[in-house]
């Protein structure tokens, strides 16, 4: 079959300048402000429009998705007795269940805690435990680590479509309680310096600019089209379905509740306007499939969470034509800091065409960006230095964590912890994802959650975690080790140990045996050593 045609054409009189609507429409926002009245509207405009899908089968339209919403609700408040403001666990794979969860625990007044279901349970403890959460929804293969886990916070575990869960829909439906648009609404757990994961507190308002900042600045919506959520629901996927219900767009769940190159493209012969979020891996495994497979009907394919190498943004242009956007966001702003969108990748006849590619856009519509210097001053266009954030979608601060929250957010800016260069145009480009971050696969992986880990182990003394450029998974991840007492480098005991602690994603691709890791006056181990020892193995 042929693919769809890719002329690179680009035409500036189709710009949109949204900013002062979408600042307008945030300023007009009362104090009684629920994210969950969208799907309150979707089940009342667009009640017979498809909902959601499994696959190629619709499974739901929004004036089903809406009632089972009130439903849910009403049991959480009364049968779960759960009061406003209580955090509710989702631990779960992307399932045609997901929304309706999403939805029914803002539409009870509460607040959503998504975790990332690749976790190992000790890590859903410490969230469960962090958050206080008193109820988990979780999938059927979860139950039992959630369970094990042990978290003395959680009172109740529902496990998607056992007879709890049935109860629930069959009860009794509740009106959507009122929140305050500064209300909590996502408790999205990131991870800091430190390595323990950190929840960022999004309010109402937080998501309801990051999802007009989807259609100003990412994609051009237009209704009845429809999402594949290939990626994580609980991190950026889930959080663009809320762009798609305020549209009345389709949620397709794929049979295989994740990324398989052979079913994205048979969803996107099947769907119509079919777009999705997808790590930078995940674009390069779609562009690298053999077969000339049919995307006619592909809409958009949004990338994000790592670093896009040109050459292979160059092949993506060429195999789905002007249809990439990227964007640049953290947990702390979700899914909204710079935007390079369809136009821009397109723009092929602008003298700078390859370095915009290499960059990661412009500031999107309701955040100013800046760069900043370690003294705290504005930096000029060309000089590098911290990426700092200010708007609407900055979270409001960091859940029981005053001191970090202190540190992240100064004078109103979010320090990203990012290091980048504007131009004189205002595309950002960023030259060091944090310090030490690790993104493999569009996951992050923090340094430090590894080495303590690794450090337990009987016969490491010390260790050092890197991340070393890898052509397929954007970085994997390395552990320099220091042996106690010369001990025999044993890898099949360091992996089962950090299997029995933490996510198998986490854990080091190789690790290489040192005799000191190389340290400064302070004692203060110098990665930037390690890594030009790496780079020339």
């Amino acid at each position: 079959m042929k693919s769809s045609p890719n002329p690179l054409r680009f035409d500036w009189r189709n710009t949109i300048y949204a900013s002062d609507t979408i600042v307008h429409m945030l300023n007009s926002v009362n104090y009684r402000m629920n994210i969950a009245s969208h799907m309150i509207r979707a089940g009342r405009a667009f009640r017979d429009k498809p909902a959601v899908a499994k696959g190629t089968t619709v499974v739901c339209d929004y004036g089903t998705v809406a009632k089972r919403v009130a439903h849910i609700a009403w049991a959480l408040r009364h049968r779960y007795r759960l009061d406003s403001g209580a955090r509710v666990a989702l631990a779960a794979k992307n399932c045609p269940e997901y929304l309706e969860l999403l939805y029914a625990i803002w539409h009870a007044g509460l607040v959503a805690v998504p975790i990332n279901a690749k976790l190992h349970r000790n890590e859903f403890k410490y969230i469960l435990d962090n958050s206080q959460a008193a109820l988990c929804l979780t999938s059927p293969s979860l139950t039992e680590d959630v369970a094990s886990a042990g978290s003395d916070a959680l009172q109740s575990i529902v496990e998607i479509g056992d007879a709890a869960y049935l109860q629930m829909l069959a009860g009794e439906t509740m009106p959507m309680a009122p929140r305050a648009a500064n209300d909590l609404a996502w408790l999205f757990y990131t991870s800091g310096t430190t390595g323990m994961p950190k929840g960022a507190m999004l309010s109402h308002r937080n998501l309801l600019a990051m999802s007009l900042c989807y259609f100003a600045d990412v994609d051009q919506e237009s209704p009845w089209c429809a999402i594949l959520h290939a990626a994580p629901m609980s991190h950026g996927s889930g959080l663009y379905a809320l762009a798609y219900v305020m549209q009345g767009g389709c949620h397709v769940i794929p049979q295989s509740s994740g990324f398989d190159v052979a079913e994205i493209y048979d969803l996107i012969r099947h769907w119509p306007g079919s777009a999705f979020f997808a790590a930078p891996t995940m674009v390069k495994r779609l562009v690298d499939h053999p077969g000339d497979e049919d995307t006619t009907n592909l809409k958009a394919i949004i990338y994000g969470g790592g670093p896009m190498y040109v050459e292979d943004c160059l092949a993506g242009l060429e195999r789905f034509g002007p249809k990439l956007t990227q964007l640049y966001g953290q947990g702390e702003s979700p899914m909204t800091i710079t935007a390079l969108n369809a136009r821009m990748h397109a723009d092929n006849n602008h003298p700078r065409w390859h370095e915009r590619l290499a960059s990661v856009g412009i500031a999107q519509s309701v955040v100013d960006v800046r760069v900043c210097s370690a003294d705290g001053h504005w930096l000029p266009e060309g000089e590098i230095g911290e990426v700092l954030v200010r708007g609407e979608t900055v979270m409001t601060g960091y859940w029981q964590n005053p001191t970090a929250t202190e540190e992240t957010l100064r004078d109103r800016w979010l320090h990203t912890g990012d290091f980048g260069v504007l131009d004189a145009d205002g595309f950002l480009t960023l030259k060091d994802r944090s310090k030490d971050l690790i993104i493999s696969g569009g996951s992050n992986i923090y340094p430090r959650e590894v080495e303590e880990v690794l450090v337990k182990h009987a016969n490491v003394a010390e260790v050092s975690v890197i991340g070393r450029p890898h052509r397929e998974w954007g970085e994997s991840v390395v552990a320099y080790v220091v042996m106690e007492n010369n001990a025999p480098l044993d890898t099949a005991s360091l992996d089962e140990f950090c299997l029995a602690h933490i996510a198998r994603f986490k854990r080091p691709r190789e690790y290489r045996v040192i005799d000191a890791l190389p340290k400064n006056n302070y004692g203060k181990i110098l990665k930037t050593k390690l890594r030009e020892l790496d780079s020339n193995r």
